[in-house]
């Protein structure tokens, strides 16, 4: 079989109007409830897209850890390429591929850092071994082997054996606020259902979008 040839039927469910929530936070809310029932793989993982101050964009996969109708949080090294990327233009969109059940969420905003309250005690939540690997990489900058990163880890390991380890004054955290969702449920005929959410002040405007 080809690439070309290589597809399926997306036939799990449909989406209309009338089932759809008027609020987009609860709509999503629902959604991923489905997805973490459905034991799907990585239910939180999102694919986060930022843009750098040449207007080049760069995507990868980061965690959800929480969300409200405030918006949706993750946390990151500050001197990685996607906080940079946020330093510098502070639009990001960030989608969710729950493939299992025929689905995708898209949702473009705003990035904001969030509060050191906030990181301080998401960090302390974190387990050990990822407490200490945030001190221990300098993300996204060149490294020669992973001897190196493997001996970083040793060495804060060892720097930490007997105390708490505090959080790096590099790391912190992002909150997305949403200005648009996009919803899509697979169909069958290729005849998706897809339906969009745009703020409006105050309010969220609902439109059905071709597939």
């Amino acid at each position: 079989m080809t690439l070309k040839d290589n597809r399926r039927e997306y036939d799990y469910g449909k989406l209309s109007r009338d089932s759809l929530n008027t609020c987009p936070f609860e709509q999503f809310d629902a959604w991923m409830q489905q997805a973490l029932d459905a034991n799907i793989v990585d239910p939180t993982a999102m694919c986060l897209a930022t843009v750098d101050d040449s207007g080049r964009p760069w995507q990868r996969v980061v965690l959800l850890k929480g969300f409200d109708e405030n918006g949706f949080v993750f946390y990151t090294n500050l001197s990685s390429r996607k906080a940079l990327n946020i330093n510098s233009n502070s639009q990001a969109s960030i989608q969710f591929s729950w493939l299992q059940l025929d689905r995708q969420v898209i949702v473009g905003g705003r990035a904001e850092r969030l509060a050191d309250t906030e990181v301080v005690e998401y960090f302390n939540s974190r387990p050990l071994s990822s407490q200490l690997a945030a001190w221990a990489s300098d993300q996204s900058s060149p490294i020669a082997s992973r001897d190196i990163l493997e001996s970083n880890f040793k060495a804060i390991q060892e720097k930490f054996s007997s105390s708490e380890v505090p959080v790096p004054d590099f790391w912190g955290g992002y909150r997305i606020i949403p200005e648009e969702f996009e919803f899509w449920q697979g169909g069958e005929k290729r005849l998706h259902d897809r339906f969009c959410f745009l703020r409006r002040g105050d309010n969220w405007e609902i439109s059905r979008l071709s597939p």
